[in-house]
């Protein structure tokens, strides 16, 4: 199986993408359904809880980021070794990595810990939202291992191709975690907390499942061992070249959703807060089949960059380019034409029925942009498969910070929109970025291909 998975990898890029995308697809989609499904049942506890949770999401955003980055340098590092047919590199890379997730684990749980509530406060959060915010986060916190060898573990079987057999953990750990939630929060009476207790549980089963085969049944490609494990300086350095960047790619996002919400908290208080929160829950979701083809082509270009093939490496990326772009606008048509009736998944109480025509709103507003999204996704992930997450990082820094948010103050502080602004900022700002972010990457591509002569 794996062999197989590994032959595809070094095959017809276009084909390697479109088939790897697709399990990854639908386990990305499954995974974006924690936050769907924690969203709908805390919905039930009302407008302050859904304030509180959506304090905690650029938090969040930063610790899955972490995850998903490291993932991401273990995915490059070991599908280029593939690609240059060094089986015992690739191994070595795995190794490495699962030293590198449990460090960054520990060291991310105790700082989070220390620094919850005066970050919570500085956006904000105060009262019993802050309270409910808390709540949500310490669970998370404290279950960060398992979050991180979670999305970390499914980066190592990425990186050889194995992209079917995570997606099966995820189908069943999402089970598990929509079992848990109601569970959780309403008949042990946790409330917001039990809402990322399910999560963090839910992340831990998959992490156990994935680490049984590659350490115990050992029916992977690569051939990790822990016994007489010794730290390689120069393998830590390749993943974290890409990991680091990857992951501060979050960071930033955090950072530019931290700006967010101050601004919605401005201008639109609690209700600007949740309907943002609402709108995000379906927003991120609705990127998540983006992403699974950015992570597909991770591994493909890394491979053919690998194999020093340049002409496998622009079929790869424009292959992805064109895929995001087909599927961006099928998703955007879907969430502004069906605006309504998905707003009201988050605010089915009524309580919460005067948050629907603001989530509507945020819909048919921002969702636009993901059709060019659809472009530069691809792009951002496929430097990262040939090892250059620095340009990852930059072109996240130019589309939230240095676009979005001048469009933001624009908008709201010069042109009075108040929320509407605040929204087509996130839209047209987002738009622009992933065309640069486009063409650089081909500019990129052509200059590997004559370095390559092919």
């Amino acid at each position: 199986m794996a062999n197989k998975n590994v032959e595809l990898m070094r095959g017809e890029p276009e084909r390697a993408v479109k088939k790897l995308a697709i399990p990854i697809m639908i386990s990305m989609i499954l995974t974006a359904l924690y936050n769907i499904v924690d969203g709908i049942w805390v919905a039930g506890l009302g407008p302050t809880a859904i304030a509180g949770i959506g304090f905690v999401t650029p938090i969040f955003m930063i610790l899955n980021g972490a995850s998903v980055g490291l993932g991401n340098g273990a995915t490059s590092s070991i599908s280029r070794f593939i690609g240059a047919k060094n089986k015992k590199m690739a191994t070595e890379s795995a190794t490495q990595s699962l030293f590198i997730f449990l460090i960054a684990s520990v060291a991310l749980t105790i700082i989070f810990l220390i620094i919850q509530e005066p970050l919570l406060k500085s956006y904000g959060a105060t009262g019993q939202t802050l309270k409910e915010a808390i709540a949500y986060a310490t669970p998370l916190f404290l279950g960060l291992v398992a979050l991180m060898f979670g999305n970390g573990c499914s980066g190592i079987l990425r990186g050889e191709g194995d992209m079917k057999r995570a997606m099966y953990v995820v189908v069943a750990t999402v089970i598990l975690n929509a079992s848990l939630d109601p569970i959780f929060i309403y008949t042990c009476g946790l409330g917001s907390a039990g809402a990322s207790l399910a999560t963090i549980v839910s992340s831990a089963i998959s992490a156990i499942i994935i680490l049984y085969w590659i350490l115990i049944k050992k029916d992977t490609y690569i051939d990790v061992t822990l016994k007489n494990f010794k730290f390689n300086s120069k393998l830590a350095r390749d993943i974290l070249k890409v990991g680091i960047p990857s992951a501060l790619d979050m960071l930033i996002m955090a950072i530019a959703m931290s700006i967010y919400l101050i601004v919605i908290s401005l201008v639109g208080g609690d209700y600007g807060i949740a309907t943002f929160t609402s709108g995000q829950r379906l927003y991120l979701f609705a990127i998540m089949p983006l992403t699974a083809i950015g992570s597909a082509v991770i591994a493909v270009s890394g491979s053919a960059y690998g194999a020093r093939n340049g002409d496998y490496l622009s079929r790869a990326h424009k292959f992805g380019a064109k895929f995001g772009l087909a599927l961006g606008t099928a998703i955007t048509l879907i969430l502004v034409i069906f605006a309504t009736p998905l707003a009201t998944i988050f605010a089915y109480t009524p309580e919460t029925a005067n948050l629907v025509p603001g989530i509507a709103q945020y819909l048919q507003l921002v969702c636009p942009c993901l059709i060019l999204t659809g472009i530069g996704i691809p792009s951002s992930f496929f430097y990262q498969g040939i090892g250059k997450g620095i340009y990852s990082l930059m072109f996240t820094i130019l589309r939230e910070i240095l676009f979005v948010v001048p469009l933001i103050y624009v908008f709201v502080f010069i042109l009075n929109m108040d929320l509407v602004g605040i929204w087509l900022g996130l839209c047209i700002g987002r738009a622009i970025a992933s065309i640069l972010n486009y063409e650089f990457a081909r500019y990129e591509i052509k200059r590997t291909r004559e370095k390559f002569g092919n």
